[in-house]
């Protein structure tokens, strides 16, 4: 990695701070993996931070998956995070490009209102937004979580769906018009494939947000067989007050972390790019 530091001094201590974080970021990782791996006697007659006996316990991760239902709430998770990134996608991509290519009076203003709300915290709005879902018989309803994540999310779409569309040329509007286009052709068509990076980083970002998400969901689901990844593991800590199962509990986290995880290792690089190109353009 260049970093563009000649002073040898100065490039020692950067990258002493880079390793520090970097273990301070992998450890608890390592760490939930190995505790994963172990059974209650060795939680209680050895230290939380030792390393597994062997032989390892590989059977926390099918007990947690079956006996706690992790295969039901997986598929919650999935099918919530994929609904509420979809939808906000497109509702985001329909807002930005209608602010980007048909600016209309008060248009600057919707912008700018759009993006401030980002700095609003989302858990100052959780009342009302309980009792009006309420009133639209949408609690323990996977349809109106995904709503609520969906409509929290299009100012970040916004924000960065309209760069992307104020860069591209107005000639390959005219040339689908020409075609015999209409407006929603030629968004469809032409502009919404030719913002995928822009998508692409949106989604993730999503994906990531979406995922891990926990305080909506408690609110709004409170049917056992709703529930998300994020709430089921609040539930197994609270019954740990009543029986120990620190294995299965780990095991459960990594069931939690390692899909996201994933998804940001491989698609990191599309986080940054997605989010400088409409600005750079």
């Amino acid at each position: 990695m260049e970093t563009g530091i000649r002073n040898p001094a100065v490039k020692i201590a950067f990258y002493a701070i880079l390793l520090l974080w970097s273990v301070s970021v992998i450890y608890p990782l390592i760490w939930t993996v190995l505790d994963a791996l172990k059974n209650n006697e060795q939680f209680f007659l050895g230290a939380p931070w030792s390393l597994p006996k062997i032989p390892l316990i590989w059977d926390n991760f099918s007990y947690v998956w079956k006996h706690y239902h992790f295969d039901r709430y997986f598929v919650n998770s999935f099918i919530i995070t994929v609904g509420s990134t979809l939808l906000g996608l497109i509702l985001s991509a329909m807002t930005a490009y209608v602010l980007a290519r048909y600016p209309f009076k008060g248009s600057g203003v919707l912008y700018l209102l759009y993006v401030s709300s980002m700095m609003i915290p989302f858990i100052l709005g959780l009342i009302p937004l309980f009792f009006l879902m309420n009133s639209l018989h949408l609690i323990n309803k996977p349809i109106g979580v995904i709503f609520v994540y969906a409509s929290s999310l299009l100012a970040f779409g916004i924000f960065v769906l309209v760069g992307f569309f104020k860069s591209l040329p107005k000639e390959l509007e005219e040339a689908s018009v020409i075609d015999g286009a209409s407006h929603f052709g030629t968004f469809f068509r032409v502009m919404l494939p030719l913002s995928q990076p822009g998508l692409i980083t949106i989604a993730i970002v999503n994906v990531l947000n979406i995922w891990n998400e926990y305080i909506v969901g408690t609110i709004l689901i409170n049917d056992p067989r709703q529930y998300t990844l994020p709430v089921e593991i609040a539930v197994m800590q609270k019954e740990m007050q009543y029986r120990t199962e620190w294995g299965p509990l780990f095991a459960g986290l990594l069931f939690t972390i390692v899909p996201v995880l994933i998804v940001y290792m491989v698609f990191q690089r599309k986080i940054a790019s997605g989010i400088t190109a409409g600005a750079v353009k």
